[in-house]
């Protein structure tokens, strides 16, 4: 309406000033300027009067727990468990409210839809079983493994000498605040329950606890010697990330999705077997030939071709597109993972000395003899047949295994 009456209202304004502006007369640009006011108060008006749609999502108005029983029964185990737990500690859930609009129409018309969401965070304290436990490794929440990248969350191993946790005490006072000892047990921090449909997930943690034993085998490893040997960045600490199809695909977080395999792969070794003192760090290149005098020792990978990052495969100063290529399978899959980049081995090196572990660098030959091959059998009367065997080195890495597990070595930096 009132885009019809200003528009009038303009056109009349402009017709009694009579002149024309560029060709244009007064009148006509009068009722377009008119118009567009009009259009400004007709939307104002339809916006006023209709009603805000409000849309609100679920409200927590209980916290429901995993589990919390007065008098339950402290498990005590041996070894590696996944376990349960019980709540001993727990605030009151914080909630967040989130709201957006939207809606309006052109020139603010139209009516508009407000959605308020509803966030829930929770801290709480499980208790797993009687210390003192040496590690955890993976949780699991609602029976999936749970992704602890953002989570705060500390463990306690349940010894005598356990401090309160910091977070627990500030909430509840120090005077008030136990510290649970002889008790193992794991502070979760203003985790969010969005993911859990707004409540505690059930959870379970995979704990260690080795026997306090010396005369049981881990009381008794002193050494041990580190493979698979191979995998291009098995031995990296740092986090080596692929591009696959214009997605980012980790190559080395295959435990946990916030810890590279072989950090992982230290801690459950040191919780496991706490006498270890030394490790032997195995390296493999790749050989071609059973003939000594004809084989070639060179790092190898699957692919030639290969984006990753913050780092790239190199060995030696061979770059990935120049290296050796291990042979495949009849399903055209590698026999063999790649060599260790220089940069993996560095890393790994240097966590276990910072780990206070002495540690060896042990090369290793795998022979990688390609199907179809016409090499002479060195094993034949004056080499006279042809057809070496398809990649020996399996066989072969185990009878070295073997045999360097029997001889002492000196582990060297």
């Amino acid at each position: 309406m009132a885009t019809l009456v200003l528009g009038a209202a303009g056109a009349a304004i402009g017709g009694s000033i009579g002149d024309a502006i560029l060709g244009v007369s007064a009148a006509t640009i009068g009722g377009f300027i008119g118009s567009t006011i009009g259009s400004v108060v007709d939307s104002w008006i339809i916006s006023s009067l209709s009603p805000t749609q409000r849309i609100d999502g679920a409200r927590l108005d209980t916290l429901r727990i995993t589990s919390a029983t007065e008098g339950a029964v402290i498990p005590r185990l041996y070894g590696r468990m996944r376990m349960g737990g019980n709540i001993i500690w727990a605030t009151d859930f914080r909630e967040e409210t989130k709201t957006t609009t939207q809606g309006g129409g052109k020139g603010g018309g139209g009516g508009k839809v407000k959605t308020t969401e509803y966030l829930y965070y929770a801290s709480f304290a499980v208790a797993l079983c009687e210390g003192p436990i040496t590690g955890m490794g993976r949780i699991w929440a609602d029976g999936k493994p749970m992704d602890l990248s953002g989570v705060t969350w500390r463990w306690y191993p349940g010894d005598e000498a356990q401090a309160p946790d910091p977070f627990v005490a500030a909430k509840m006072g120090a005077s008030n605040t136990s510290a649970y000892r002889g008790t193992a047990y794991v502070v979760f921090e203003e985790l969010a329950l969005s993911t859990y449909g707004n409540r505690l997930p059930q959870l379970s943690f995979e704990v260690f606890r080795p026997l306090a034993d010396p005369d049981t085998a881990e009381g008794l490893t002193r050494a041990v010697t580190m493979i698979p040997a191979s995998g291009k960045f098995t031995y990296a600490t740092q986090a080596i990330r692929k591009t696959d199809g214009g997605a980012t695909v980790p190559e080395n977080l295959n435990a946990l999705a916030d810890s590279t395999d072989m950090v992982e792969a230290l801690d459950r070794l040191q919780a496991m077997a706490t006498a270890v003192e030394s490790v032997s760090l195995v390296v493999a290149w790749f050989g071609d030939d059973l003939r000594a005098g004809s084989c070639k020792v060179r790092p190898g990978v699957e692919v030639s071709a290969k984006s990753t990052t913050p780092a790239s495969w190199s060995v030696n100063g061979v770059s990935r597109a120049n290296a050796f290529l291990v042979s495949r399978d009849d399903q055209d899959r590698p026999v063999y993972g790649g060599t260790p980049s220089d940069f993996a081995v560095v890393q790994a090196i240097q966590e276990m000395k910072a780990r206070g572990l002495r540690v060896t660098f042990y090369p290793f030959i795998l022979m990688d003899v390609p199907p179809g091959n016409s090499l002479p059998k060195p094993y034949s009367d004056n080499a006279a047949e042809t057809g070496q065997p398809l990649s020996p080195g399996r066989a072969a890495s185990s009878r070295c295994r073997t045999t360097s597990a029997s001889t002492p070595s000196r582990p060297r930096a």
